[in-house]
């Protein structure tokens, strides 16, 4: 087995900074699920202040799209981290036999809302169950079957969801699907309204989101390599949150021209307020953090829902070896 001396440098009390500065940096590639976005910003905002160069890491972000499938990257060795959605990927791969594991889960809470015009009776979650709700087919084939099986959704209240906002602006008894980072905001530009927000992570829906995954064969050759990323990530959260992301929204911008400094900021704001990225467990264990208690909770919920096979062995689909440590957790301010 390799063993990753500078991963262990790290945690010795006295190690000269000096000494680590001077080793050749490692160049790992972390593959994202989407454009640059604010949802990504402790990373960008890690590589703009220097925490990865800290913990002599030289990180390349590969952002992904609409028409990039990064998930295929990872088997096969072509990255070194990817940026997952939510756990039911992790539970599908080892159902599939792909040797890879979630190793941290950068929000605690996945940022998937409903929304309502106001004024429309439609102002509590159990009041969507009255009106039609416009889904897509990947909602409808995972959180939707929770809302079935745990509150008595209908499939016949469903339309598609085409992940334009002009069917629910044009009809205030719609209900629609999107991310609390990023369709409010464009309802809030577009309608002039604020709409009613449920973020189903409020209502149970109790994934992990923007998990961390990486082939086993890392965990078992260079877990140093993985918790040197682990711990500068998390650092790099805690800045961007709580200190100035002028740094990482610059870089956001140069790999996503398109997006502008009113949506960086909207996401920044709503991730705080909902505590997207640092509530819960993550408050004591740090930004990361997970549980087995929460892993094991939304397997089970997945199972009742009929999404996931009750046969899998769930944890292989994770492990904590990496976070709970309170990496960072200093930084947080009020």
């Amino acid at each position: 087995m390799t063993i990753d001396l500078r991963g262990l440098a790290w945690a010795l009390p006295g190690f000269l900074l000096a000494t680590g500065a001077a080793m050749a940096q490692d160049k790992v590639t972390f593959a994202t699920n989407w454009v640059a976005e604010a949802e990504h910003g402790g990373y960008y905002q890690a590589i703009a202040d220097g925490t990865f160069k800290k913990y002599n890491l030289d990180v390349t972000i590969r952002p992904g799209g609409p028409q990039s499938n990064e998930r295929a990257l990872l088997p096969a060795r072509r990255v070194d981290f990817l940026m997952g959605g939510n756990m039911i990927q992790a539970f599908s791969a080892v159902k599939e036999g792909i040797p890879t594991k979630v190793v941290a889960a950068a929000m605690q809470k996945d940022p998937q809302i409903f929304m309502t015009h106001p004024g429309q009776g439609l102002d509590t979650f159990e009041s969507l169950k009255k009106t039609t709700l416009l889904v897509g087919k990947g909602g409808f084939a995972s959180f939707y079957q929770w809302m079935m099986a745990e509150y008595g959704f209908t499939e016949g209240q469903v339309k598609p969801y085409t992940f334009n906002a002009a069917p629910f602006l044009a009809d205030k008894r719609l209900a629609q699907q999107g991310y609390v980072t990023a369709e409010p905001f464009e309802v809030e530009t577009q309608g002039k309204f604020k709409p009613n927000i449920f973020l189903l992570a409020d209502y149970g829906f109790d994934t992990y989101a923007t998990t961390v995954e990486v082939h086993n064969e890392l965990i078992e050759k260079n877990p140093g390599l993985i918790q040197r990323f682990l711990d500068a990530s998390a650092i790099g959260w805690y800045n961007y949150l709580y200190g100035n992301p002028s740094a990482g929204n610059a870089l956001i911008k140069k790999d996503n021209p398109e997006m502008s400094d009113a949506q960086i900021a909207y996401s920044i704001a709503k991730m705080k307020e909902y505590g997207i990225v640092d509530s819960g467990d993550s408050i004591k264990l740090g930004i990361n953090a997970m549980t087995d208690a929460r892993q094991k909770s939304f397997f089970d919920k997945m199972v009742k829902a009929k999404v996931i096979d009750a046969s899998i062995d769930y944890k292989k689909a994770y492990t904590l070896q990496f976070v709970n440590k309170g990496v960072g957790v200093e930084l947080r301010k009020p």
